[in-house]
């Protein structure tokens, strides 16, 4: 990445905002737009897990992921007792589409 270029969201919000806005997705899919490893995004995954932002469903191979919109916003310093509704609601409900298959 040049020096110049950066992001406003990190890896794990970034992937969580993919994952709220493309409900089907799979771990190939995320890894190849977000430019990360499969394995990248598992950990990342997991960490979103863990944490309560996201919901993991397995049905046969395959995983579905959900937002948790009442999980908590995590960062150290602003908005300290919010929950991911603030950030992530009208994203969801603007963005989000079914998936065409």
């Amino acid at each position: 990445m040049p020096q110049d270029e950066w992001y406003l969201v990190s890896s794990h919000g970034a992937i969580l905002m993919y994952i709220a806005v493309h409900r089907d997705c799979t771990i190939k899919e995320i890894a190849e737009e977000m430019g990360r490893t499969r394995r990248t995004v598992w950990g990342i995954i997991g960490d979103l897990k863990r944490a309560g932002s996201l919901h993991v469903r397995k049905e046969g191979r395959r995983h579905h992921y959900t937002v948790n919109l009442d999980g908590p916003f995590k960062h150290p310093t602003i908005l300290k007792d919010a929950s991911l509704r603030l950030v992530f609601g009208n994203l969801i409900k603007q963005y989000s589409q079914p998936r065409e298959t």
